[in-house]
């Protein structure tokens, strides 16, 4: 019986971490349109995966141009005012390097992948990714 209870403990324990990306962390913020044309596909429509779940990323993962269709799961950690929806993990594709200088944050997300993650469409949250 104590056997069967402490394998039901390190299931549980383990179903809870299959939820979390257990990956790097960093920052992200939200960028506006116009998407269109990237660094990395320039001008087609269809590079954009479905949902809009796309990201802009900062040089230290842009890695010269080889980010170019990488995909992340994402999810936010936390932010002032949290902002933060509870459980939201995403996939993102790289499909641009950031455009402003210096970049704002690690990962800037399209705005549909923003509020998926977060209530606010203005924050700087603190997320963990990993490429998947």
């Amino acid at each position: 019986m104590v056997l069967i209870i402490a394998i039901a403990v390190v299931l549980s324990l383990l179903s809870n971490e299959a939820s979390h990306v257990l990956g790097d962390i960093g920052t992200a913020t939200s960028y506006d349109p116009p998407y269109i044309p990237t660094r990395c596909y320039g001008n087609r429509g269809d590079q954009f995966p479905p949902g809009n779940l796309f990201v802009a990323v900062s040089v230290g993962l842009w890695d010269n141009g080889a980010a170019c269709g990488r995909r992340y799961r994402l999810r936010c950690l936390s932010g002032n005012d949290k902002p933060c929806k509870e459980g939201s993990v995403i996939d993102v594709k790289v499909v641009d390097y950031c455009p402003k200088s210096p970049c704002p944050s690690t990962i800037l997300l399209s705005n549909d992948a923003f509020s998926a993650v977060s209530r606010s469409s203005t924050a700087r949250i603190n997320v963990e990714y990993i490429q998947i």
